[in-house]
């Protein structure tokens, strides 16, 4: 696999970053996070055990396009 396997996309004109997942050999979008509450939320549901943990770890996630935890519009 390239890369890691959670990625946070560019911060959207109107705000909220697109959360994707790389598993089973396909990209699957989880949702459209506004802060790292929601990220934690989508990470948990794709049964990530500690989303908080790994969201600084670049092994887990990859943030695009702007910085770590920002979630205002671009």
């Amino acid at each position: 696999m390239d890369g890691a396997p959670i990625v946070v996309h560019r911060p959207s004109a109107s705000g909220g970053r697109r959360v994707s997942l790389h598993r089973h050999g396909r990209d699957e979008i989880l949702g459209l996070a506004y802060s790292d509450h929601d990220l934690a939320v989508f990470l948990e549901a794709a049964g990530v055990l500690d989303p908080d943990a790994i969201m600084d770890n670049p092994l887990w996630v990859e943030w695009r396009g702007g910085r770590a935890h920002q979630w205002d519009a671009a």
